[in-house]
């Protein structure tokens, strides 16, 4: 399915096995850490990107057309994780969050026309983390309304939400500080826990917005390919409780995203619909791509 180019057999060629790490330009410490598959993948999916012209389409297309070569993809949690706070990239397993960064950060190298593992490397630590600075554990963007906020302010999404005519919302974050235990990187620095409790303070009280459940089918129709889904939930503690994005076809607003159900990057039902089968999950907020500068 895909071509394999010159770059990419030899990259295969060079590279070791196992991890490659790479640093930033006139700076000590290291920000990435990929295995060889996946900068092997990058290579053949640029190829690929730029043979069916997906670098000529808005972003929210091209990020449909990446997500349907990922289908099939195994769902795998924690791929972030490890010693250390670097930008982990896995394109081999995805959960539900690594999936669409992995395709709006490529979407947005793509389309700024460049060409280079480190510069997919460099958006995603730009859309990863607050203010697109790589810091300690708590400069990742955990939770997805400070994924929203940060990204909203950034100029890399715009919050559609209210537009669509959603309601207020405002849950109460506090999950990661109540179940440290959770999280290695908490377990193993404790101090870092008053850190996230400020973090989800202000992020309680922040403006966001949300479709309820009831309302979903009534928008659909206004929903685009590439537009980013994060489905409020009624779990204590947490503000979202799942993300995908959509995918138009026939007319209709599809679901695609890593599935904990299914395993795997999957294309599910349209998006009311799978809202209307499950419960814990109160209704959506809605986010749309923006063109790269």
């Amino acid at each position: 399915m895909h071509r394999r180019s010159f770059l990419t057999l030899l990259l295969a060629s060079v590279a070791p096995v196992g991890f490659v790490r790479s640093r930033w330009l006139q700076q000590e410490a290291d920000f990435f850490e990929a295995p060889v598959e996946t900068q092997q993948r990058f290579y053949e999916l640029l190829d690929l990107a730029r043979w069916k012209g997906w670098d000529q389409l808005p972003i929210g297309r091209c990020m449909g057309e990446v997500g349907k070569t990922f289908l099939g993809t195994p769902y795998v949690a924690g791929t972030l994780e490890g010693p250390g706070e670097v930008c982990r990239i896995n394109l081999q397993g995805v959960d539900c969050v690594t999936f669409f960064e992995y395709l709006l950060g490529f979407a947005r190298t793509l389309k700024k026309g460049k060409a280079k593992f480190e510069d997919f490397a460099r958006e995603l630590v730009f859309i990863r983390y607050r203010n697109g600075q790589l810091g300690d554990y708590t400069s990742r963007l955990h939770y997805m309304s400070d994924w929203i906020l940060d990204n909203v302010r950034k100029g890399v999404v715009k919050d559609i939400t209210a537009a669509l005519g959603g309601k207020p919302y405002h849950p109460t974050v506090s999950f990661m500080s109540h179940h440290p235990d959770r999280y290695p990187a908490l377990k193993q620095h404790p101090e870092l826990v008053a850190k996230m409790q400020q973090i989800e303070q202000r992020l309680s009280n922040a403006q966001l917005f949300f479709i309820p459940q009831s309302d979903v089918a009534a928008i659909e129709p206004k929903l685009q390919t590439g537009d980013i889904l994060a489905f409020t939930t009624s779990i204590q503690g947490l503000d979202y409780g799942h993300t995908g994005i959509v995918y138009r076809a026939d007319g209709a607003a599809y679901l695609l995203h890593a599935s904990t159900e299914a395993h795997k990057v999957f294309m599910d039902t349209t998006v009311a619909s799978y809202l209307a089968k499950r419960e814990k999950f109160t209704g959506v907020t809605v986010v749309r791509p923006l063109e790269p500068v």
